[in-house]
């Protein structure tokens, strides 16, 4: 039987074997990840079709494979690991052991049935030799996710020690070349100016405190600043059509849905999950969809659906810690929002020196199909109504 690279994406034709969960001489179950592939959008584990082991690899870590191609070949579980009888007679063989003469449990015993680790990372924990227990979970529900794990190794307590090299060659990965070479063509086939203004936080984060606990218990989720600005971007492409359009060739496409690409920051690389009809979306709903896509980004689990199709980017640099910054494009959209942390300034209001929560807001858009007093119309709209979030809660 042969292990196939499956169908990605209408666009993809080629992957990259990132990683081997299984080696030659393996045994595995139905469905169980036998190895990790990358495209230059997503990663994905290519699951076994049947129970059995794996008898020849046919394309090493490092190395492209065409969709459809033939990565490993596989046979029947007896091939590698003996007859079912001899499995079952030395498993009848086997003397029980009371609860109270069993050893103390290991980090390695601890992985193979803890419920928190899929297999990809009970993989990574093992080979790593670590204990899952030691590692803190970014999940709700408490499951280890490979950021996790990551974000755990590279902790200082944890981290090794540097290497001595000069210098490390690393092979950039098929993610991270996509997007160089696609920020250089936005800077290359775009006019892309930015412009910049500042908005007072202080009603939202008014409205976060006083019902923060209400939408907690209503939707599972808390409350948190992306779902304002989403709603307040819709709102002003709406007004402003031709920053949510595209050039295509000769013609300017008008968007009339308005599906909001939300970046996200991951260990191989920035992706762009993409909120679909984001405009018929409650502030829930904002909230939930966002969670779910950004934790699949963290987990490698991202989808082609989940990644095409949107209309204009808002990208978050605040949480890193960014005041100021200029975003490019996401082509082939013509803007794209810029977030940054949010810093008390001393601002003047009523003629008034006054305290405020302030961020710098930054719009970048391609000045061929949007003119400048448009994109100064769209971001001063956006301002408006993240400074008076009553009317995007009401609607009026």
């Amino acid at each position: 039987m042969e292990l196939i690279v499956p169908t990605l994406g209408e666009s993809i034709t080629e992957a990259t074997v990132s990683k081997w969960l299984k080696k030659v001489g393996d045994s595995f179950e139905a469905d169980e990840p036998l190895v990790e592939i990358e495209t230059d959008k997503i990663t994905v584990e290519v699951p076994a079709p049947s129970a059995g082991s794996i008898s020849e690899i046919k394309v090493e870590e490092g190395a492209d494979v065409n969709i459809g191609g033939v990565l490993a070949l596989l046979g029947d579980q007896k091939t590698t690991n003996g007859s079912a009888a001899n499995e079952k007679a030395e498993i009848k063989d086997t003397p029980k052991v009371k609860p109270e003469e069993q050893k103390e449990t290991t980090s390695s015993d601890v992985n193979q049935d803890n419920p928190k680790l899929s297999p990809a990372v009970q993989k990574l924990v093992a080979e790593n030799n670590l204990s899952a227990d030691k590692i803190s979970s970014s999940r709700s529900d408490g499951r280890l996710t490979k950021e996790d794990v990551f974000n755990f190794m590279n902790s200082p307590s944890t981290k090794k020690t540097p290497s001595t090299e000069r210098e490390e060659v690393v092979k950039m990965s098929k993610i991270r070349k996509t997007i160089a070479t696609r920020l250089k063509e936005s800077q290359n086939t775009a006019a892309i100016l930015t412009t910049f203004n500042e908005v007072d936080m202080s009603e939202i984060m008014n409205v976060r405190e006083s019902k923060k606990e209400d939408f907690m218990e209503r939707y599972n989720v808390k409350l948190g600043f992306m779902s304002f600005f989403v709603k307040a971007v819709v709102t002003s492409l709406q007004e402003y059509p031709a920053v949510n359009a595209e050039i295509r060739d000769d013609n300017i496409i008008y968007k009339n849905h308005f599906d909001i690409g939300i970046a996200v920051g991951t260990k191989k690389g920035l992706v762009v999950p993409v909120l679909k009809n984001a405009d018929t979306m409650s502030f829930g709903d904002i909230e939930q969809t966002i969670v779910e896509l950004s934790t699949k980004a963290k987990e490698g689990s991202l989808t082609m659906d989940d990644l095409t199709g949107g209309t204009f980017t808002i990208s978050n640099g605040g949480v890193y810690g960014s005041m100021l910054s200029t975003p490019i494009i996401n082509r082939p959209q013509s803007g794209i929002l810029g977030m940054h942390n949010i810093q008390k300034r001393a601002v003047v209001v009523d003629d008034e020196v006054v305290i405020r929560p302030m961020m710098y807001l930054a719009f970048s858009y391609d000045h061929r199909i949007i003119d400048g007093k448009e994109s100064v119309g769209f971001l001063v709209g956006i301002k408006n109504l993240l400074e008076n979030p009553s009317k995007l809660i009401l609607g009026v």
